[in-house]
């Protein structure tokens, strides 16, 4: 008998859409998010729509993994105690309220996580750290922003060089410890949080990955795009295939309970 896929939760994007001064609540989710797990991390995706933070724990039971996506949206600073320094920036407030108690659920019940953009500053803010609203103005950094007006191959193309921690995961990943990725990105790590350690970090040092220290399962983030057809870049690839493995593992926990998981 055939196994059962392993399940990945992607929160949804909450954002308004329409014309003609009529938009409409919708709730959104990436495709190339949904096919990076389908294809990279050979799992199923799955959305939970308006789930909230008070079904966290029942919603995780049903799942094998999250992947808390990238978005047009930022991380409203108030998380970090900072007024907004830009009001024209899309913000995501319903997001915010789930993302940041999930991040903090994955990492106590050991619930592989991985996140991307949006969702590795989500990580940093929820266990404490701070973000720059706006990279780009701070002295001494890069602007990481995407060119604006230039079609996904060309925003998505290798931007810049990262440096990868000696000896970590992402260097066996990549396979040394420098490697090409994109970047399309306004906000960035300002304090990294503790209980984060930083695996790869931008030529102008901006922090571009990191481990949750500590964690039962897997647990990385990452500021650029590996899900970007991940399945023709052999380091974003490794990304998901790890992710993946560490998503089947507590699969197998999850319907084959011992009986120490059990009282766990």
């Amino acid at each position: 008998m055939n196994k059962p896929p392993s399940m990945v939760w992607l929160p949804a994007d909450h954002r308004l859409l329409g014309d003609h001064g009529h938009q409409m609540p919708f709730l959104l989710l990436g495709d190339k998010y949904a096919r990076a797990v389908k294809v990279g991390a050979q799992a199923q995706p799955v959305m939970f729509p308006l789930a909230s933070a008070d079904q966290i724990d029942e919603l995780l039971a049903l799942v094998d993994g999250v992947m808390l996506t990238g978005s047009p949206s930022n991380v409203h600073p108030s998380h970090f105690d900072e007024p907004v320094a830009d009001p024209s920036l899309p913000l995501d407030a319903e997001r915010d309220q789930l993302t940041l108690a999930l991040v903090r659920a994955c990492v106590q019940q050991g619930v592989p996580l991985l996140g991307i953009c949006r969702g590795f500053q989500e990580i940093n803010v929820a266990l404490g750290g701070t973000l720059y609203q706006q990279v780009h103005n701070v002295p001494g950094r890069m602007d990481h922003r995407e060119p604006k007006g230039q079609p996904p191959d060309v925003q998505y193309a290798p931007r810049h060089a990262i440096h990868l921690e000696p000896g970590s995961v992402f260097a066996q990943w990549a396979g040394g410890t420098e490697v090409q990725v994109n970047s399309l990105h306004g906000q960035g790590i300002h304090r990294l949080a503790d209980g984060l350690r930083a695996l790869a970090r931008a030529p102008d040092g901006q922090i571009e990955a990191f481990e949750v220290l500590g964690a039962r399962s897997f647990a990385y983030a990452v500021q650029f795009h590996p899900e970007w057809r991940c399945w023709e870049n052999p380091f974003y690839s490794a990304i998901f295939e790890a992710f993946g493995r560490a998503c089947r593992q507590r699969r197998n926990e999850r319907l084959n309970p011992t009986p120490a998981t059990l009282t766990a």
